[in-house]
């Protein structure tokens, strides 16, 4: 089925509405042939986020977050790099395993939950976009953000729990986004993370980028760790091994370093405590939103669960401190905007927030640790 788009004639018409099914892997071939003509031509990204309002004009209007501006009065000599961190829930395990108790079906349906993950993106426009749980890469986000100006990887889960769920879309995974105009491909490196030297069913995504306007070097890496608690010990191991990896990338840190991902894991972790004591000198962005600039967020998801509610801090941007600025970080939603029935809903996508910073190069390239 696909949603009405009112009386729109506008030419992405198509291109949306080849998107907005949910079919089966063997569908994807189709899908991308069918695509592939459409791929070539850029889009405006204001026509895009037009049509996605068509689409969601039953629904509630997107909330307002703000931008909290951290600048501690440093002068920046180039325009600041966007980044975007967000797990935007795979539709199979929306629709088939998460059990979001409060949240009603229609809320989950991929023809309106896709184009309002397209609108949080088009509304913060990154620079760099990072995702988990991704299910619909092939048929949606490749096709559309490439025309959008990005260069598009994917890593999908070797054992991806979207394939226990009847008409799914294919694994789930890692992908990351960043605009060609702004930044050039040096390496990039697919991680299957280990734990006690056994692989993993989790992995990361890290590329390292040249900066057009600084020709400055910086690494950018996503990743989405172990899920459940009793499984504290396994996020360690695999935190240990993506450090390790990040280390020989980074050449020690010479290289500044940002990484994005859902940890699984509170701060009171010790795979938190292994990011904040390495010797890579990493900080956690949304920290720098606390009064003392010491405490995380009280939270990055919450929803609700046949087992209670859920409200936790999982998700981070990690960056060099020695390197990199932030500049501002996107606030939270706050508790009266989630609503009593938590996340996802009608007004939101997913079960965890985005996050999206700011950051600049410190002006001192060769200021060491």
């Amino acid at each position: 089925a696909v949603c009405s788009m009112g009386n729109s004639t506008s030419r992405l018409y198509s291109v949306l509405a080849k998107t907005l099914s949910s079919g089966a892997v063997s569908q994807h071939q189709d899908c991308l042939e069918q695509l592939n003509s459409a791929q070539l031509d850029p889009i405006d990204p204001k026509d895009l986020l037009e049509e996605c309002q068509i689409v969601l004009q039953k629904r509630p209007p997107r909330f307002q977050r703000n931008f909290v501006n951290l600048k501690k009065n440093t002068a920046s000599n180039h325009r600041p790099i966007r980044v975007m961190q967000w797990n935007i829930l795979a539709q199979a395990l929306g629709e088939g395993k998460d059990n979001f108790v409060q949240c009603p079906m229609e809320a989950l349906k991929w023809e309106e939950r896709k184009c309002l993950i397209l609108e949080e993106i088009l509304a913060y426009k990154p620079d760099i976009l990072c995702l988990q749980e991704v299910d619909h890469y092939f048929d949606t986000f490749e096709p559309l953000l490439s025309r959008l100006g990005y260069q598009c990887t994917f890593f999908p889960k070797p054992w991806s729990p979207c394939l226990d769920v009847e008409q799914n879309n294919g694994p789930d995974g890692c992908a990351l986004f960043f605009l060609k105009e702004r930044f050039e491909l040096i390496n990039s490196a697919n991680i299957r993370l280990t734990a006690m030297k056994l692989k993993t069913n989790q992995v990361a995504i890290a590329q390292t980028l040249k900066c057009h306007e600084t020709g400055r070097l910086f690494c950018i890496a996503v990743t989405h760790l172990k899920a459940r608690t009793g499984w504290e010990r396994f996020r360690s191991a695999q935190g240990c091994d993506l450090l390790q990896n990040l280390k020989n990338i980074t050449q020690g840190a010479k290289i500044p370093l940002i990484v994005c991902g859902d940890f699984n894991a509170e701060p009171t972790e010790e795979v938190y405590r292994e990011f904040s004591n390495s010797s890579l000198n990493l900080n956690s962005a949304y920290k720098l939103l606390s009064p003392d600039g010491q405490s995380e967020p009280p939270y990055t998801t919450w929803k609700i669960r046949p087992s209670g509610e859920c409200r936790h801090t999982l998700d981070y941007i990690w960056y060099s401190q020695h390197a990199l600025n932030v500049n501002s970080a996107l606030g939270l939603l706050t508790e009266e905007q989630i609503g009593p029935n938590r996340l996802p809903s009608f007004n939101y996508p997913s079960d965890h927030l985005s996050l999206v910073c700011d950051f600049s190069f410190n002006q001192d390239p060769d200021r060491l640790l």
